[in-house]
């Protein structure tokens, strides 16, 4: 083998690393276990609100040093191994920003009636379309009034880049363009948003070429708060600013009280709830922007400098609050907080008597950016902004006509503001009474900048500049926009799943994954001996790469993960099965040990590169056009084919050449007593019961169809038929028949599905009740006619552990999708195919075959659906498909590679005569490998638990079907789409890599 030293090196490297990752995992738990340890009171209670605290209080705070390096907390998370939310717990949720609204308020809001009427048909085209809502609306705004113009309606102050003689395309443009800002701006919002909610290990993301904007918070147990926290209107403000000089007396004032307040703690040796706490928890600060600003003197005795009135006391030089001095850093030009003390800083001026410190008129907010110092450490500035007599703001957003990324005549990026009439006024108002001093422009109560005021300005035009990025420069414009332009946004899609559910999970998925682990390890020594050992060896390092791997993405682990871990566990085998199955042959035919490793590797390779190849590309169809779980899946399934590859190919033939040396190769054995006679001298058929196999095919697939038309439904999940549904848990079993029965009035006989979920005393209800309505008041209508069709069984307790909704948009789209997913697989591998084997039978055979097994699952699930056993189609369903298709393809291509190799070692024989062997040679490695993948699925689908039934049901068929269809379904295409009375032309296999 060459470059073995090389792949030694790569081994340790990978192993080092992944070891790395996952320690930073047991660091981050520990830290966990202590905040939970603090937060729990004498009755074992965990008080959460406590435990965040804590978290936030090391969340900046170096936790693991590692050769000199110290790592925060913060650091630690971003680099572990996370739960996804079917493990953790926690609140999934897609929201939607309504285009409509951005199109109204363009528009002037007019009653116009055409108008109203392409709105409204726009809407109900959107219900089954994928077209952009834009163009649906031009679309059925021509159709309602054909000779219209839409400068018309789109002509005014506010759009400035248009005019009466703008073009339809002109005015389409800028109404995507907007379209495109508002769900920009809406993003940055959700953003800092969500940022500043305390939630560890968030994911925000903008789904590209929609609307949308899909988002994870892991372990929130207040599903309403944040609803509201992601549906609230942004609050855009304009504040007047106290100068450092004028609020420096109020902190002297705050300086003598905590220090009489440490004094007197210190003098009655007791610890309070106040200063001295805070105190105690706060770390000591790093003084880095202290030293920048030019002065390293005590915090106080800075203050006390900047106070105009010229009152500087001389206690303040001795007699320094420690709490001040750790919890505010002076800053360029102001004032702040390390990151890490700002929850601190919050409770100090909660308190009732530091409140009485200050004017009623002041009130203090952070800046939104934290600013970094020379080592590394965060601070956020701390404004103090002046209230008026009615404590609002002087102005508000809604004034905001535009904002703009602009070059100011320097070529340096500004902004560009525009106030309407009404605005003009009052921001004249606010520069000329604060010329010199800072106007802070706040969002949601965070300031994101504070400009100097230069000089009055009169007409509502302002620019914004300073040492702003082009970045920086446009998020500023579209916050300000954030108050011109409403652009509500919606929930189309949700899920939320209790800690107690994901806990369940987390038990399932580790029973699944070992139980599988053992069996393939137990069958792999039974059947291979030390073949099957060095198998296992490389099989366990192919898990710990794949675990370690998924840690430094700092990709979070969901249960259709731990699915596709313990799946990559039948395919890391089967190319150790075909390898040793190679060596076997070549050992048969008169070779030593070490000729027949180099001699069954070197044929091998071939194979397992084209089936990685073709598993990887519905791998990756399967990350693009999936979310959430399913994506997960995707990931773990990626990296799993590359980590198999590397241990089956690679790992495993050290090991085995290492083995086969010197005394070691007369004890080397690939099989057992038990598996020595098996697969011996098959001579089967195949070809000549293809005719049989296609019928067989068309009864089954045809009864499958029939299925629907009998039961007069698909099995379809919520994902693609809209609604919400609830996982409930009672005491005790009910029966779901009742439940329904109870629950058909509530629901107003909408569709309602209740079924046993895992357990007799756990049912999930799925109804389409109001499923059309994705409103947050929608949502609450049906949950509580929920809990109000179950109060009948309130002595079992029902409780809701999870719910889900899709909205019938979002159903349609990831109808649509799947189907799109699916297609893009068959193509892919179509041309794959092509290019491998240089014969359009091949893909031909191929893809028919993987049609079939697709046929056969789906007509799987109709027939059980129809004696009563309801395995839903959903996401993860899609995802079970393209893995078959995966899979089955795998199968396939080993098959074909040896068709060709027989092909190019027999030349002169008939195309027909040479399948036949082709096959029944690789009958021993074909059972073998289904048999593994099996023993594995067969063991999700009994410890996988509910939530992977209908994936590993589906896997169950798929691998059977797939090692069918690959015997008599594919290879039976090829032969009879080939003129088999010519005589054999070799095909020249195309070139590839081996060791």
């Amino acid at each position: 083998m060459r470059n073995k030293g090389f792949i030694v090196f790569l081994t340790v490297i990978v192993t080092v690393l992944c070891l790395y990752f996952l320690s930073l995992s047991l660091v981050s738990r520990n830290v966990e276990q202590k905040a939970a340890t603090y937060a729990t009171d004498a009755k074992g209670n965990v008080d959460q609100y406590k435990k965040q605290t804590y978290l936030d209080s090391v969340w900046r705070a170096p936790v693991l040093n590692v050769l000199g390096k110290e790592y925060t907390y913060q650091e630690i998370k971003e680099s572990e191994l996370g739960l996804g939310l079917d493990l953790k717990g926690g609140m999934h949720v897609t929201l939607e920003v309504s285009p409509v609204e951005i199109i109204r308020t363009m528009a002037g809001n007019r009653k116009d009636p055409a108008f109203e009427q392409a709105i409204a048909q726009a809407q109900k085209l959107q219900v089954n379309s994928q077209e952009n809502f834009v163009d649906l609306f031009y679309r059925s705004y021509r159709e309602i009034a054909p000779n219209a113009k839409l400068s018309s309606l789109f002509a005014n102050s506010a759009n400035r880049n248009l005019n009466y003689a703008s073009t339809d395309q002109q005015v389409l443009a800028e109404i995507n363009r907007e379209v495109n800002d508002a769900v920009a701006r809406s993003f940055n919002i959700l953003r800092t948003r969500i940022d500043k909610f305390g939630v560890n290990q968030p994911n925000i993301q903008q789904l590209q070429g929609t609307n949308r904007i899909q988002i994870e918070l892991p372990g929130v147990d207040n599903p309403e708060r944040v609803r509201k926290l992601l549906q609230g209107t942004a609050n855009l403000e304009f504040w007047e600013v106290w100068r450092t000089d004028e609020f420096a007396p109020y902190f002297t004032q705050l300086n003598d009280y905590l220090v009489k307040e440490e004094s007197a703690n210190k003098l009655k040796g007791t610890s309070t709830a106040g200063a001295s706490t805070l105190a105690a928890a706060a770390a000591p600060k790093d003084t880095t922007l202290a030293k920048a600003s030019g002065d390293t003197t005590a915090l106080a005795n800075q203050l006390a400098k900047a106070d105009t009135a010229g009152t500087k006391k001389d206690s303040l030089n001795t007699n320094q609050s420690s709490l001040l001095a750790r919890l505010f850093t002076p800053l360029p030009g102001g004032l702040g907080s390390n990151v890490r003390d700002t929850a601190k800083v919050n409770a100090l001026f909660a308190k009732e008597e530091v409140r009485a410190l200050f004017p009623q008129n002041m009130k203090f907010l952070w800046g939104v950016k934290p600013i970094v110092a020379n080592d590394g450490a965060e601070f956020l500035e701390l404004f103090a902004v002046k209230k008026g007599r009615d404590g609002k703001a002087p102005l508000t957003g809604e004034y905001i006509a535009d904002a703009r990324q602009d070059y100011s005549q320097t070529g340096q990026p500004e902004i560009n503001m525009a106030m309407n009439v009404a605005g003009s006024k009052k921001w004249q108002r606010l520069t000329a009474d604060n010329i010199g001093r800072q106007v802070a422009i706040v969002l949601d109560n965070y300031v994101y900048s504070a400009p100097v005021v230069q000089n009055e300005i009169s007409g509502g035009n302002s620019s914004i500049s300073g040492s702003f990025t082009i970045d920086e420069a446009q998020d500023l414009a579209n916050i300000l926009k954030a108050g011109k332009m409403p652009a509500p946004t919606r929930i189309v899609e949700e899920a939320i799943v209790g800690p107690s559910l994901g806990q369940e999970a987390i038990n399932q998925g580790l029973l699944s994954s070992l139980a599988g682990l053992a069996l393939v390890v137990i069958f792999m020594i039974a059947y291979y001996a030390k073949g099957g050992l060095i198998a296992n060896i490389a099989l366990l390092f192919n898990i710990f790469f794949i675990i370690g791997i998924l840690a430094q993405f700092g990709t979070a682990l969901t249960l259709p993960g731990i699915a596709g871990m313990v799946l990559t566990m039948g395919m890391s085998v089967d190319a150790n099965v075909l390898i040793f199955e190679r060596i076997k042959e070549e050992m048969a035919a008169g070779l030593n040990i070490q000729e027949a490793i180099k001699k069954g590797y070197s044929k091998a390779f071939s194979s397992i590169f084209d089936s990685n190849v073709t598993t990887l590309l519905a791998g990756i169809i399967l990350y693009f056009f999936g979310s959430g779980p399913v994506k997960g899946f995707a990931i773990t399934l990626m990296i799993g084919i590359a980590t198999s590859f590397f241990t089956a190919v690679y790992v495993s033939r050290i090991l085995i050449e290492w083995m086969a040396k010197g005394n070691n190769a007369s004890t080397l054995s690939l099989e057992t007593a038990l598996s020595r006679n098996w697969f011996k001298n098959i001579k089967f058929d195949i070809l000549g019961n293809r005719k049989k196999a296609y019928l067989f095919s068309t009864i089954l697939i045809a009864f499958g169809i029939a299925a629907v038309f009998i039961k007069g439904e698909l099995p379809l999940g919520v994902d693609f038929k809209g609604g919400r549904s609830y996982v409930v848990d009672f005491t005790s079993a009910v029966p779901a028949s009742d439940v329904r029965s109870a629950l058909d009035d509530e629901f107003q006989g909408k569709g309602t599905e209740v079924k046993t979920f895992g357990a007799a005393n756990r049912l999930k209800v799925t109804t389409s009740y109001l499923a059309e309505d994705e409103s947050t008041q929608a949502d609450e209508t049906v949950q509580a006619a929920l809990v109000k069709g179950l109060t009948e069984y309130q002595g079992q307790n029902p409780k809701i552990v999870s719910s889900s909704k899709v909205g019938a948009t979002m159903a349609d789209d990831i109808q649509k999708t799947a189907v799109i997913a699916v297609l893009l697989a068959f193509a892919g591998i179509f041309v794959y195919l092509a290019f491998r084997f240089s014969r359009w039978q091949y893909s031909l055979g191929g893809v028919i075959a993987l049609i079939h097994d697709v046929l056969v699952v789906f007509s799987a699930f109709t027939i059980a659906n129809l004696f009563g056993v309801s395995f839903e189609m959903d996401q993860v369903f899609i995802a079970s498909i393209l893995t078959i298709i995966g899979y089955s393809i795998n199968d396939t291509v080993v098959v074909f590679d040896r068709i060709r190799e027989y092909t190019q070692e027999n030349p002169r024989m008939k195309f027909r005569d040479i399948v036949n062997p082709a096959l029944n040679s690789t009958f021993s490695r074909t059972i073998i490998t289904n048999l593994t993948v099996l023993l594995v699925v067969i063991v999700l689908f009994i410890f996988g638990g509910e939530t992977l039934r209908g994936f590993s049901f589906a896997m169950l068929v798929g691998s059977l079907t797939g090692t069918y269809s690959t015997l008599f379904i594919a290879s039976p295409i090829v032969v009879d789409t080939t003129n088999v009375d010519k005589m054999n032309v070799t095909s020249q296999a195309k070139p590839v890599i081996v060791s």
